[in-house]
């Protein structure tokens, strides 16, 4: 401002004409320091209490862009306001409330679910607002939610969620070092924040989400209420899915009737609360009862061959969950003896970089010691987590007495990767989302139960097997006596699609089994997801088809011209053309530039295309009906994001990982015989 003034006039108009009553220079310009001085103390107290209360310097709009607007959704049955980290319009039909923590590693996991959502919908759908949930027993938690939120009340909604990426993608390094690291990333006053950090500014926020969160029944991490109904866990996209299109239909009706867009969502979280069922038919809702068809297998076995009730465990070497959940199943066996076994599946998460090279190295100790060999192994990384690089892994071999060369063959070589996709398949088929997942005698028990929750459900199984062995079961039979009637995988989703004879595409042209690819060049899933899309050409090149369906999704901007430009260097040199270009527009996403308009033609003049014939298809929106066509067949077959997948009309949603590719793949092929 004092620019500004100085540039109107202010002290260089008083030197020039002074002003009546023979005020002079010096006096003018001991006046104008007065007024500068007081107006920065003023300025700065007001400044200063906006801390010190924890409100929203950097107050900011749904992209993170300054903005002085307070609004509040207090009337709501889950209270939201402008003091909340958000992303999407203020006036999206459709609200997600995010309770969530940063040291929780299923809050990591449902992230990818979250982006999804944010890249299907857009902001204009879709609003989030984050709400902090640190839990008791998660020490780094609360700590890191005050440094977020300061980030937000110092800069605004940007930086937290820049704050939030960084967070989450290292969970192992939270601490007030680190804190600070990535809030001078983000953007914010260093001085500020950790005056504020010091002083436990944010705190009071924190602590009015936790008695939130508690009001509204939340008991874990992470919870997403979508317009008041509430996804729990580490849900899939699909499951958020789900409720949300229920939701924009609902909202949508809602606003046609004439409810304003702004208060949508206290209307339809109040309406939502209304119409639930009580929390008696919630909670008998959420228990499965059901037995799962879960096979032994070949899989690692501690306990007899002739115990009553089968516990097959899924679990991660990295997972603290599944460490914590040890002392657990340790008191079941010295309760129940030989009447349990527990049966081990791999199941390393892919945000556990170090659970596969771990796990490695157990079944390495069990293939040269036996199955005592892997509980040894199985044990001594549970000691040793976090622990868990080479360096690490190598000490627990050595003090296993383990064949160090094999050892290490086995972490270099991914040696038992193999047996580890089919246990993750199994897992898949079973529904068996996190770790630890348990299934006892085919019952699920999801999570670090207390001893209780588990003698609960082995009591219950052991009288059925009793029951088994009074019919003359022997009692190596009983788990697959019981395991007879067992449900097995749902048969999975198919979609129908119209064909597109004359899409770009690769592989064998005249295979039996074909693969869409519904994508969007400015999506980072569709990205995220060519390397699985590599290894199925690098596997099952010479036996399925692989074709190009556009799906630019329409809040990324750049998207219908880079779909054009694909296009257009397809019918100037067909296929092989078309991936050149496919290839170079998806290694150009981390640039800001790189979809842009200049960014296309210098690809198009790199591969050597006609430049004229080129700008022109762009200036023309030569092949608009084409994407447009693959888009309304897309549509019409009830896809709705990007990337999508149809095997043989075998649907898969998102940048899943290859081992789900594979199996819809063989399905097909044995299929196409």
């Amino acid at each position: 401002m004092a620019k500004e003034d100085k540039k109107s006039g202010g002290g260089h108009s008083a030197a020039a004409n002074p002003p009546p009553g023979g005020m002079n220079m010096g006096v003018a310009v001991i006046g104008f320091i007065l007024c500068f001085v007081s107006g920065a103390a003023l300025m700065w107290g007001y400044d200063a209490k906006r801390m010190r209360s924890g409100e929203a310097i950097g107050a900011d709009t749904a992209g993170g862009t300054a903005s002085a607007a307070n609004w509040s959704d207090e009337e709501s049955p889950i209270p939201v306001s402008s003091k909340d980290p958000s992303w999407g319009s203020r006036t999206a039909p459709v609200t997600i409330v995010h309770f969530s923590d940063f040291q929780c590693p299923f809050c990591s996991r449902v992230e990818a679910s979250i982006q999804q959502v944010k890249d299907t919908y857009g902001p204009d759908k879709v609003r989030i607002i984050w709400k902090n949930e640190p839990l008791s027993f998660h020490p780094n938690a609360k700590p890191a939610a005050e440094a977020a939120q300061g980030v937000f009340a110092l800069k605004g909604s940007e930086a937290f969620w820049k704050f939030h990426g960084t967070a989450f993608k290292n969970q192992s390094a939270l601490s007030s070092e680190s804190y600070e690291k990535w809030a001078k990333e983000a953007g914010v006053d260093m001085a500020k924040f950790k005056a504020g950090i010091a002083a436990h500014t944010w705190a009071k926020k924190v602590d009015d989400d936790h008695a939130i969160a508690q009001k509204v029944g939340v008991n874990g991490t992470p919870a997403s209420y979508i317009n008041g109904v509430v996804v729990s866990g580490a849900q899939p996209f699909d499951k958020f899915k789900a409720v949300i299109d229920q939701e924009l239909q609902k909202a949508n009706a809602k606003i046609a009737s004439g409810t304003p867009k702004d208060k949508v969502y206290v209307a339809m979280t109040q309406e939502n609360k209304k119409n639930a069922p009580p929390p008696a038919a919630q909670e008998e809702e959420k228990e499965d009862t059901s037995a799962w068809r879960v096979p032994v297998g070949s899989s690692p076995v501690l306990g007899s061959a002739n115990a009553l009730v089968t516990i097959v465990v899924f679990s991660d070497f990295q997972c603290p969950y599944c460490k914590r959940v040890e002392p657990s199943l340790k008191e079941l066996r010295e309760k129940y003896g030989d009447k349990i076994r527990f049966v081990w599946k791999n199941e390393p998460l892919p945000f556990h970089p170090r659970a596969e090279p771990a796990a490695e190295v157990a079944m390495e100790a069990r293939a040269q010691k036996g199955d005592k060999g892997f509980w040894d192994a199985h044990d001594a990384l549970f000691d040793s987590q976090p622990k868990l690089e080479d360096a690490d892994l190598e000490g627990v071999a050595q003090k296993l007495g383990l064949d160090m060369g094999k050892v290490k063959i086995a972490m270099t070589t991914h040696k038992y990767k193999k047996e580890m996709d089919a246990d993750s398949e199994l897992g898949d088929d079973v529904q068996a989302s996190g770790t630890p997942h348990f299934f006892i005698n085919g019952r699920r028990l999801v999570g670090a139960q207390p001893t209780e929750k588990f003698s609960a459900v082995i009591d219950q199984e052991l009288k059925k097997a009793q029951a088994e062995l009074a019919k003359g079961t022997p009692a190596a039979g009983v788990y697959e006596a019981l395991q007879k009637d067992a449900k097995g995988p749902p048969a999975p989703e198919k979609k129908t699609v119209v064909d597109a004879p004359n899409a770009p595409a690769k592989g064998n042209l005249k295979a039996k089994v074909v693969i869409y690819e519904y994508s969007d060049f400015q999506c980072p899933y569709c990205a995220k997801v060519e390397p699985q899309v590599a290894e199925i050409m690098k596997n099952y090149g010479d036996r399925v088809k692989f074709v190009w369906r556009n799906f630019p999704l329409e809040f990324h901007a750049d998207a219908p011209l880079a779909s054009e430009a694909a296009m257009e260097a397809f019918k100037q040199k067909g296929n092989e053309g078309f991936w050149k270009m496919h290839d170079r527009l998806y290694g150009a996403q981390g640039d800001k530039e790189g979809l842009k308009r200049e960014s296309l033609e210098k690809y198009a003049q790199e591969q050597g295309l006609d430049m004229g014939k080129f700008k022109a298809a762009l200036d023309n929106s030569t092949h608009k009906a084409e994407i447009d066509a693959d888009m309304k067949a897309g549509k019409d077959a009830g896809i709705s994001g990007t990337p999508a997948f149809l095997i043989n009309g075998y649907f898969i949603n998102g940048a899943q990982p290859y081992p789900k590719f594979r199996k819809l793949i063989e399905l097909a092929l044995s299929e196409a015989k």
